[in-house]
């Protein structure tokens, strides 16, 4: 029925558009972030049904408390060599970060994306994975390979597109593929990997298997149909997967509230999906990692899905591409009130007499060379800009499980001619 109200006496529609509260120049503080006590949160068991605790998805699960002790029911009391392995990865990866993009300043390779102030998202969960469980990252959890043990040499191999490439030079720099390590190629192309790892932890349940999947994107990307797809598919048929969602408050360059932040929190995501959802201190590394063990149980228990919202602060630029001083305030990543997560370890292992801040120094200091030596061995297989370094021959070479015929006519064409043409490098030498 048409309203009897006249036109004339109702306020024209508007629409909102989100606002950063801080630009570049202003000066920032944190004051509406609700950062609750640590150790306040509930841990439901892990078998509870996720209608029972929704308030998990709008509070912050917390371990590390403002005097670096590990408080509350999540506290996942791990031992102090564990608490120092975790340390060392999470500096190690910073250190891998912060050489390869003075590499890229120096005109080495083309690209680099660092995590600095995200290392617990990716390290922590990585030690509370098994190593057999299958992660398909975003482009910001190197921390996933680099706490599995893999060669550093192999990752700077592909950020140079060298010889030693294991990619041929295919894909953008740190947009690795470590089948062996259980690490899904990195996309491009945002939230492609969601019902990538939903569809694999299906399959790997209808086999009977016992491997979980676990997937990262930023905030930005649950605004892709691709998100929304993957908790479908993983909500209905309980998928055995974990679904992580890095809130760093930072797209490319547009603020969290485009992707919906100032409506809700990510993790209520879950809540209309019928999922379990946590949102935790992305900064706190036993946070990160007790609630990661604890949905990696629900999974290999056939519990179901977990969307985990990592709360968190993107420090840097998106990439080296980015300048975060054009739409940002340059107070924003001292003021983070969550800290940084190397810091928050460190000062907890101090606290139990367990690390002290000349072994530290002196573990940044051995970090830093072993990163040097892996630049320095990954370098004589060439670097950006001095030459072709993978074979002509090899551009077909990974793209087709069976190449069609009519491109194995031009590729053996290519490789005859270029073989004719004295050019050692087409025959792969």
């Amino acid at each position: 029925m048409a309203s009897d109200v006249p036109r004339a006496n109702l306020q024209p529609l508007t629409l909102h558009v989100p606002e950063p509260r801080f630009r570049p120049g202003d000066a920032v503080d944190f004051v509406d972030v609700v950062v609750p006590p640590a150790g306040s949160a509930m841990r439901p068991d892990t078998a509870a049904a996720p209608a029972t605790f929704t308030d998990l998805a709008y509070g912050l699960v917390r371990v590390l408390d403002d005097e670096a002790r590990a408080v509350g029911p999540w506290d996942p009391k791990l031992s102090p060599d564990m608490l120092r392995r975790m340390l060392r990865s999470m500096a190690l990866v910073r250190a891998f970060d912060e050489r390869m993009f003075r590499a890229q300043r120096q005109g080495k390779t083309s690209f680099y994306m660092k995590c600095t102030g995200e290392e617990a998202v990716a390290v922590s969960a990585a030690f509370a994975l098994d190593y057999e469980d299958m992660c398909f990252p975003s482009y910001r959890q190197q921390g996933l390979l680099i706490t599995r043990g893999w060669s550093l040499v192999d990752m700077m191999n592909q950020i140079y597109s060298n010889r030693g490439d294991r990619l041929q030079g295919k894909q953008l720099p740190i947009m690795y593929s470590v089948k062996e390590a259980g690490f899904f190629s990195i996309s491009g192309n945002l939230a492609t990997q969601y019902p990538q790892a939903v569809g694999w932890a299906m399959a790997s349940a209808a086999r009977g298997d016992t491997r979980i999947a676990a997937t990262w994107c930023g905030e930005g990307s649950t605004a892709e149909g691709d998100f929304h797809s993957a908790c479908t598919f993983a909500s209905v048929y309980r998928a055995p997967v974990i679904l992580n969602v890095v809130n760093n408050q930072w797209a490319i360059s547009s603020f969290s509230g485009f992707a919906g932040a100032e409506a809700t929190t990510f993790a209520a995501r879950a809540v209309g999906y019928g999922m379990a959802g946590l949102r935790v201190d992305g900064n706190d590394a036993l946070a990160v990692y007790a609630a990661t063990r604890w949905a990696a149980e629900r999974a290999r228990t056939n519990q179901g899905p977990t969307l985990i919202e990592h709360f968190t602060y993107r420090a840097e630029g998106h990439s080296t591409s980015d300048d975060p001083t054009q739409y940002r305030s340059a107070g924003e990543p001292n003021a983070w009130p969550l800290g940084d997560p190397i810091k928050r370890l460190k000062d907890h292992l101090v606290a139990l007499g367990e690390w002290d801040e000349a072994r530290h120094i002196a573990q940044d200091l051995e970090l830093a060379e072993q990163v040097k030596a892996a630049q320095k061995e990954a370098e004589k297989n060439g670097i950006l800009g001095h030459g072709l370094h993978q074979p002509l021959g090899t551009l077909f070479d990974g793209v087709f499980e069976e190449m069609p015929w009519h491109l194995r006519e031009q590729q053996a064409q290519m490789i005859a001619e270029e073989t004719a043409s004295g050019r050692p490098w087409a025959r792969g030498a």
